[in-house]
């Protein structure tokens, strides 16, 4: 058993945009462990290339942004959540400008702060503010360099989560909370012992579920499956936004091209030249990424093509290039250039628009834990998120969280003492393909019968295999060591489970769930899909309740 334990007033798993603007807007004088599966920097955060919605354009309101928000959502957004975020917009945008990102500046459709505007699908006015065409990555570095200079946060990087420690490890399962949670350490492949007053999930997606993806291997679903092993609430997981259009090409594994360039007139082609779009919608290349990304797969399985084309080279050269400087190299670097020819795209895995349900304050169903970011519910999204969204959520709910944690810091005294990690009854794996195995079969079958398109009969096929591939996982964990990747597929389970169960719930097609069972909406199912746990414990509440016809 390994003895080393750690102590903080608050634990935060994930380095994400949520992660990091969290332990920023922390009290210096408080103690933070900042927990990071890989680099600090090596997570989706990095690789978000658009931009982030805010209004200050004359043009907009905060009403049309509001609109734009529920519309792309399909009737399943929150109303207040979503004028809770819109509004704090602006703030945002300056708080990370303070902090020092570099925004681009343009006159053209400018900001009142001279900020370049531009727009995405479902937005219908410019309003995404952006780094040329690279917001994630001088987002992520901004953050990282000024949480690297931050006195009292303790970085742990390539330590990644096993599980959350809540009050029943510690023999007083009748008082539930979080206490703190078990972490692998990379390096030296023990598990430690982390105990703090208040734990935050901000550890992202879980798109690695699925065989094709714009998301790094670090988007493995942990603080959802953690979250509702301990006894919290998840919903909406049926709602995998798929993106349009990740570059085809072998040498580009997960390569996005941003929505931008739709934005900016790229227009989307069959192999003939062919413009199909206008065919699927009146906003043609500007319409949600569900419609783009289901007319998309359509056009590729009627013809049989293995991908279709995003054309932007009407427009000018220098313009092309200097809006898209990033992907113009890297296309340039496999032989496409983007101001001569088209990009050949195809669809794949990119955001989870469910999640941990959590209340305005960011806070889970277990008391002293939350969740921020896309690990989260908060019912910004419904059924479909609107482009670049996402990192304004981060940003809101951390800042959320981060008050009412120093609100409830003085009222929460230090967590007890935890059992150590027990390996006394493993040892170490004998076969490790039976990880690898499971990981590409798991992969697949969610691509296949879980995937753009979905009917009853593939969705019972991949819930009869995830119910077998689980039962081998969970036989393999109770026997082995922990490693990086078991851990990782034991999540993804967990979490492939959630998905399939709440799209067979939803029988209807809405949003990002489309059911050639139920091709239409049903308006009764205005409702989020709602997962609860067996033990479920409302917030407050002293009494469990039973539901286990709801658990996966």
């Amino acid at each position: 058993m390994n003895e080393t334990v750690h102590r903080h007033d608050v634990l935060i798993l994930g380095s994400g945009a949520a992660g990091l603007s969290l332990a920023l807007r922390l009290r210096p004088d408080l103690s933070v462990a900042l927990v990071s599966k890989r680099a600090l920097d090596e997570g989706s955060t990095r690789y978000a290339q658009g931009g982030i919605s805010a209004v200050f354009d004359a043009q907009d309101s905060l009403a049309s942004h509001v609109e734009d928000t529920l519309r792309a959502g399909a009737g399943l957004c929150d109303p207040r959540v979503v004028r809770q975020v819109v509004e704090r917009g602006p703030h945002n945008i300056r708080w990370l400008l303070d902090q020092g990102v570099a925004f681009t500046r343009g006159e053209e459709y400018s900001s009142a702060g001279g900020y370049h505007l531009t727009r995405e699908g479902g937005h219908s006015h410019r309003r995404v503010v952006h780094a040329a065409d690279a917001t994630g990555a001088a987002v992520a570095q901004t953050l990282e360099s000024r949480v690297r200079e931050r006195p009292g946060v303790g970085l742990f990087e390539q330590h990644i989560a096993v599980d959350l420690i809540t009050s029943r490890h510690l023999g007083r399962a009748d008082t539930p909370r979080c206490e703190g949670a078990y972490i692998l350490d990379l390096a030296t492949g023990l598990v430690e012992t982390f105990l703090a007053r208040f734990v935050v999930l901000a550890t992202g997606g879980a798109n690695k579920v699925y065989l094709y993806t714009s998301n790094p291997d670090v988007s493995t679903g942990d603080g959802i499956a953690m979250a509702w092993r301990a006894g919290c609430r998840v919903a909406n997981m049926e709602f995998m936004q798929f993106h349009p259009t990740c570059l085809y090409h072998p040498q580009a594994r997960s390569y996005l091209i941003s929505e931008a360039l739709r934005g900016e007139g790229a227009q989307l082609l069959l192999p003939d030249g062919e413009r199909f779009m206008p065919r699927f919608d009146a906003r043609a290349e500007l319409a949600p990424r569900d419609i783009v990304a289901r007319a998309i797969d359509h056009e590729m399985k009627r013809l049989g093509s293995a991908c279709v084309y995003l054309d932007i080279s009407h427009r000018p050269a220098d313009f092309v290039i200097g809006h898209f400087p990033t992907i113009y190299a890297r296309c340039l670097e496999l032989g496409i250039d983007i101001t001569r020819e088209p990009i050949p795209v195809v669809p794949a895995s990119h955001y989870t628009c469910g999640g941990v349900m959590v209340d305005h304050q960011a806070r889970t169903d277990l008391p002293g834990l939350y969740a921020s970011g896309e690990t989260a519910y908060t019912g910004l999204h419904g059924a479909n998120r609107m482009a670049s969204n996402s990192l304004l959520e981060c940003l809101v709910y951390s800042e959320s969280a981060a008050q009412d944690i120093e609100h409830q810091m003085n009222k929460r005294p230090a967590p007890p003492a935890a059992p150590p990690w027990d390996e006394s009854r493993v040892t170490e794996p004998d076969e490790e393909v039976v990880v690898t195995h499971n990981w590409e079969e798991l992969r697949r079958f969610m691509w296949d019968y879980v995937g753009i398109v979905r009917t009853n009969k593939r969705l019972q096929r991949a819930k009869r295999r995830a119910d077998l591939l689980r039962q081998e996982v969970i036989e393999y964990y109770s026997n082995f060591r922990v490693s990086n990747d078991l851990i990782e597929l034991r999540n993804l389970l967990d979490v492939a489970d959630l998905i399939i169960t709440s799209a067979l719930r939803r029988r209807e097609s809405r949003g990002l769930h489309y059911t050639t069972d139920f091709p239409d909406k049903d308006r009764s199912q205005r409702s989020p899909t709602i997962l609860i746990p067996d033990g479920y414990r409302p917030r407050g509440s002293g009494r469990s309740r039973n539901a286990g016809a709801n658990r996966t």
